[in-house]
């Protein structure tokens, strides 16, 4: 692997030192989730990756207490990245229907991606642990999922409130992050994914069918004074 020179940003208001600070601390993240995803959190050395930062090891444990540490650093950027991928994706569809199936595509083609399938998927709720792994997650994606959610009431004309938005949120996101892990540890992750989408689609149908129902309607609108 090339070493990585960590480059000086122009940081506005900051020190040159700040400036150095923040670049050691970009190369590290940068080399780290290089080496997590090629060779896995377990068999990925904390000297291997200050070495190809060019750092030393005192300057890492400036920025990060631990090699945990520094894992959760890493996946929190892939999880952000993700969820801009997604929302980037969808930002020019109008139809909050059509932005579920292109928000859909978007997601599980980044479960396929090497960095996301290893760092997420596969090492992050051992390395970081149920509860964390959870939080992590719905910092990110979950958040994505709800605002779906939200835009589809709002298209349907039906006022629900945060915690009815909410499990219908969770609700979708539990299942996508079940189907997520299945294309991701799948032996073929492509022929996963295309069976995911069918399903998916079967349930938006399914969903869209009952918010065009007058009586679904008046029955959560009904549900929601009470």
């Amino acid at each position: 692997m090339p070493k990585l020179v960590p480059k000086v940003p122009s940081l506005p208001g900051a020190s040159r030192r700040q400036q150095f600070s923040a670049a050691t601390k970009e190369a590290l993240i940068d080399v780290a989730e290089e080496l997590f995803t090629e060779h896995g959190y377990a068999s990925t050395s904390l000297d291997a990756i200050v070495s190809g930062a060019e750092v030393t090891k005192g300057a890492l444990y400036h920025h990060f207490s631990g090699k945990q540490a520094l894992f959760q650093a890493v996946s929190e950027r892939v999880e952000a990245r993700a969820s801009e991928q997604i929302r980037r994706t969808i930002a020019d569809q109008d139809d909050p229907w059509e932005k579920a199936e292109q928000g859909l595509q978007q997601f599980l083609r980044t479960v396929q991606e090497p960095a996301y399938r290893r760092l997420v998927i596969q090492d992050g709720p051992a390395v970081l642990g149920y509860e964390r792994y959870r939080e992590q997650e719905e910092r990110s994606a979950f958040a994505v999922v709800l605002d779906l959610v939200r835009e589809v009431f709002t298209e349907r004309g039906l006022e629900v409130d945060e915690e009815m938005a909410a499990t219908f949120g969770r609700l979708f996101f539990g299942a996508l992050s079940s189907a997520g892990e299945s294309v991701a540890n799948a032996d073929d992750p492509e022929a996963a994914a295309a069976r995911v989408e069918i399903a998916v689609r079967f349930i938006l149908a399914g969903l869209r069918s009952v918010t065009d129902s007058d009586d679904a309607l008046e029955s959560l609108a009904r549900e929601r004074e009470e």
